[in-house]
């Protein structure tokens, strides 16, 4: 009777190639900090009646957006420069669609704060970032294109928001039905 084949794992790298290095950690976790509550922010204010909270909140989105901002530009520098580990095992259209949702969400990361920016040009309403730093317009001040621009701005962020919600389906189902580590990867700690 000829052997029955067995299904070997694919060997595990060293402990530092299987995870993200902690810099890419720190970055991940703070940029999702940032980007769900700058989202929360901008839905919570954009039906609020005119008043001096509504401008507090829109000011503290811009600077959210400018942060978020700066920090995505330092993240993709940081990934161009040091390589994510090795995927896990997994079926190729899998792969495709992780490596889709991972670039999509970077050019997001920048689309969504930068049509933001130029809405607020557009508005006539200058980005004084955390109130010290004033911030050059993108555009001058024009009704008719901050209308569209807002469109836009809007559009950018709710599709960031369904990345996000593709890149968390993606996770509950490595964890909760594949038990692969994929979560371990991206969290500070032993392996």
């Amino acid at each position: 009777m000829p052997p029955v084949p067995v299904a070997v794992a694919a060997p595990v790298a060293p402990a530092g190639k299987t995870r993200y290095d902690g810099l890419a950690m720190l970055f991940h976790w703070v940029l999702a900090i940032a980007i769900i509550g700058t989202f929360s922010v901008g839905w919570y204010m954009a039906d609020l009646p005119f008043s001096l909270t509504r401008l507090k909140l829109f000011n503290w989105h811009k600077w959210a957006g400018v942060t978020i901002l700066a920090l995505s530009a330092l993240r993709l520098l940081w990934r161009l420069t040091h390589r994510p580990p090795a995927d896990l095992p997994m079926p190729g259209w899998q792969k495709l669609g992780a490596h889709a949702v991972h670039w999509l969400l970077y050019a997001a990361f920048f689309a969504v704060p930068l049509s933001g920016w130029a809405y607020s040009s557009a508005a006539g309403f200058p980005i004084v970032w955390f109130g010290v730093l004033p911030l050059p317009d993108f555009v001058g001040k024009d009704k008719e294109l901050a209308e569209s621009l807002k469109q836009v701005h809007q559009f950018f962020a709710y599709g960031l928001g369904l990345l996000v919600l593709a890149h968390l389906g993606a996770v509950v189902k490595h964890v909760v039905l594949d038990k692969d580590g994929l979560l371990r990867r991206m969290l500070p700690g032993r392996a």
